[in-house]
């Protein structure tokens, strides 16, 4: 006798990102955090890399038009319920990128990928001004202090420093910023500054004296194998937002859920190793 099928129909969220040749990153990273959040991931690769535990060899960028006729492909297909770019590594395509975006939605999450854990350039310096305009079009900012830093062209070495870029950010246009504070400072806790706008939830007015903040402060998990950590927070709160979570919500619970994913992650290759994405404890 034939078994009889027995489908499901989840929520769907793309991811727009890298390929990590390491599989502790990227696209890899991406799909690994959105399936444990119970959302089907679809997958857009903007460029190909070299590397693993140890740092980045080479990478060679997707032509535009391919990302493009990628992108068009999903969309024409799928019932996209979020949106998450990561590393685009050309002027060329973040632009290709943004023009796609502009025209869907869905909640976008952006991850402005320009350094690897690693301290490998990951963005040429070309598109970093690039981003301006696809930020603007952001449900949710998500830089690291050091992509913060250019960004906002001022040092971002305190929470507190961290909020003022937040504002900054949400005051060019996106509806939110969360810059992570992984890499401010080296005490025992973790500060993640969340930046709300008006258009995400804030008090109606995008001036930078008005919006509201709010700070999430863990323990600093005692490891360096934090590799792929933006890539996973990034795509954990677009499946949370894919599954319609409130935005709030869905970054208090993926920035929470970042901890069992440094926690429990991969002992692999010779290199510090990389989260597991697949620890958050997103439900169906």
């Amino acid at each position: 006798m034939t078994p009889a099928r027995d489908p499901v129909s989840p929520p769907v969220a793309l991811a727009i990102a890298g390929s990590d040749a390491g599989g502790g990153a990227g696209i890899q990273a991406d799909l690994k955090a959105m399936t444990a959040h119970g959302v089907f991931g679809a997958s857009v690769v903007t460029a190909t890399t070299a590397q693993n535990t140890r740092g980045v060899r080479d990478v060679h960028a997707v032509p535009s038009a391919h990302v493009a006729s990628q992108c068009d492909a999903v969309f024409d297909d799928f019932d996209v319920g979020a949106v998450k770019t990561g590393m685009l590594a050309t002027a060329e395509t973040v632009e290709t990128v943004t023009g796609v975006v502009e025209g869907v939605e869905a909640p976008l999450v952006v991850d402005p990928v320009m350094v690897a854990a690693s301290g490998d350039r990951l963005l040429s310096p070309d598109a970093e001004a690039a981003y301006e305009e696809l930020i603007g079009a952001a449900t949710l900012v998500t830089p690291n202090a050091d992509e913060a830093e250019v960004l906002v062209d001022a040092p971002v070495e305190t929470p507190t420093d961290a909020e003022r870029a937040g504002r900054e950010l949400v005051a060019t246009g996106a509806d939110a910023a969360l810059v992570k504070g992984g890499h401010i400072g080296d005490g025992a806790r973790v500060t993640d500054t969340l930046v709300i706008g008006p258009d995400g939830g804030g008090d109606g007015t995008v001036d930078p004296d008005s919006t509201t903040a709010r700070r999430f402060e863990n323990p600093r998990v005692a490891t360096d194998a934090t590799h792929g950590s933006g890539c996973a927070l990034s795509s954990a709160i677009a499946a949370r937002l894919a599954r319609g979570e409130p935005l709030t919500t869905a970054v208090a619970d993926a920035v929470d859920g970042m901890d069992a994913a440094i926690r429990r992650g991969y002992d692999v290759g010779t290199g510090p190793g990389a989260v597991n994405p697949t620890a958050f404890d997103g439900g169906s």
